[in-house]
């Protein structure tokens, strides 16, 4: 069995899921890991699945043939554990360039972004446009967390961030 990471899109539908859960099962696959989203009328899925390696390329095939589905896949490999996993809040004034201001401090400090879930939206008393995440972060240096948090609330006074897990 080998490990492969699959991206999917297609335009939002009933019985998506378990169109590509059956062909994966049917296919001798095993799904990992997964994270599913509905936006804006287009499903979008990023798949960690098991496969027997003379079975892929059949399982490639039946995920083509359902109907408007488009796919990426690669061959994974075991990469390095860090030290330490966090995970937080963010919430600040939409603006453009934020996720990237966003990233380019988390970067500078050397640490791996594991997860990234952003939304939009506007704050129900005031109307203001917001734009909040979810963060899981890998550290390989402990002092990386109060550098981290020091370098976010730097972007402006308008930012709020909670640690959700140790």
């Amino acid at each position: 069995m080998l490990r492969y990471l699959i991206t999917l899109q297609a335009p939002d539908r009933k019985g998506l899921v378990e169109q590509i859960a059956h062909a994966v099962s049917r296919h001798g696959g095993n799904w990992l890991d997964s994270e599913l989203r509905h936006i804006d009328g287009i499903f979008a899925a990023i798949l960690l699945l098991e496969v027997p390696a003379l079975r892929m390329d059949e399982l490639i095939e039946a995920l083509e043939c359902i109907d408007s589905l488009t796919l990426t896949y690669a061959k994974t490999s075991v990469a390095l554990k860090p030290i330490k996993r966090l995970s937080y809040s963010l919430v600040a004034y939409d603006r453009p360039g934020l996720v990237l201001d966003i990233s380019n401090k988390i970067n500078a400090l050397g640490i791996n972004i594991e997860q990234f879930s952003s939304q939009y939206e506007t704050a129900g008393h005031t109307g203001i446009a917001l734009f909040r995440a979810t963060i899981g972060l890998g550290l390989t240096d402990l002092a990386q967390e109060d550098q981290l948090v020091t370098s976010l609330y730097a972007l402006g006074d308008d930012l709020v961030l909670d640690r959700l897990s140790r």
